[in-house]
């Protein structure tokens, strides 16, 4: 609609929407307790032990998502890989959400390097297309053999089951 709302909001707003649609009496408190379990949401298994061996190989590492900054910053924190990080990158930069190309764009200008020296990584098919339509070399996590993927034009370049299976596919 050419309007935007950050992430924190529509969250907000889709489960006071989802909660309205079940009937479930959501009050005031039980609304803030849910939207602060957002801020404490635990990574998979393999993400810290991946990226530190991606850490180890030299490379420069960044989140770049459609949350809201203080939620990104909230997940880095409590998944314990802040410190492992080079930058939290939001859409909120450009005030539009992936899978718009500008969203893309943003990791490589904030990171100062070319899209396609830019390895994009997700468990999300559609969001390593969009990706890939902006030039991001890309890397699906495909966390279900059963997943399929989205047919969509641009492909995964590589996909790895675990986030650990990444360092064999990075040079040093």
């Amino acid at each position: 609609m050419g309007r935007h709302k950050n992430f924190w909001g529509l969250t907000e707003d889709s489960l006071v929407y989802a909660a309205g649609t079940l009937e479930l009496g959501l009050t005031a408190d039980k609304k803030k307790r849910l939207m602060d379990a957002y801020l404490v949401l635990t990574a998979f298994p393999d993400v810290k032990p991946g990226l530190e061996m991606l850490r180890k190989k030299g490379v420069r590492l960044a989140i770049l998502s459609n949350g809201e900054p203080k939620m990104l910053q909230a997940a880095a924190q409590s998944a314990g890989i802040s410190g492992l990080l080079d930058a939290i990158i939001s859409v909120e930069d450009v005030l539009t959400f992936k899978p718009a190309p500008q969203v893309y764009t943003l990791a490589a200008s904030r990171l100062d390097v070319a899209a396609a020296e830019v390895g994009f990584v997700s468990s999300n098919n559609w969001d390593i297309q969009g990706a890939g339509s902006a030039g991001l070399y890309t890397f699906w996590v495909q966390r279900s053999p059963a997943e399929p993927q989205e047919e969509l034009g641009f492909p995964a370049r590589h996909i790895v089951r675990a986030l650990t299976d990444l360092s064999a596919l990075v040079a040093s």
